[in-house]
C-alpha cells in the first residue's frame, strides 16, 4: 500500500464528519503520530499547530470523536474521519465548527 503524503511540516488535513448525519464537524491537521493514535484508540487525535503538540479531541471537554471509518483522498494527502460525536464538536459549544455563513464583509 502506498504511504500517506504529509506536507513539508509532516502534516495532512483531516476532516471529521458525523457518520450518521453527514454533517462536517471540524477540520484539523494530523501528523503520523496522530494518525497512529487515532487508529489505535478509535478516538480522533490531531496535531495542534498553535500549541505544537498532539491532542485528543475531547481530552478536556469530554466531547470525544469516536472514529468509525477513515477514508483517504485520491492524492493520499487528506483524510476523512467518519465519526460519532460524543457531544458538541466545536470549542464554542456548537455541534459543528461550521455554524457561520461567509458574507462579503468577511473576505479579505
Amino acid at each position: 500500500m502506498e504511504a500517506l503524503k504529509y506536507d513539508s511540516n509532516g502534516l495532512l488535513t483531516a476532516v471529521a464528519q458525523d457518520i450518521n448525519t453527514g454533517q462536517v464537524l471540524m477540520v484539523a491537521m494530523m501528523d503520523a503520530e496522530a494518525v497512529e493514535m487515532t487508529l489505535k484508540t478509535k478516538r480522533a487525535h490531531f496535531w495542534s499547530r498553535s500549541r505544537q503538540k498532539l491532542w485528543q479531541k475531547g481530552e478536556t471537554s469530554g466531547n470525544f470523536l469516536e472514529v468509525q471509518e477513515i477514508k483517504i483522498d485520491c492524492d493520499r494527502d487528506a483524510l476523512l474521519l467518519q465519526v460519532i460525536p460524543l457531544g458538541p464538536t466545536c470549542h464554542t459549544g456548537n455541534m459543528t465548527c461550521f455554524y457561520s455563513d461567509l458574507d462579503g464583509h468577511d473576505v479579505a
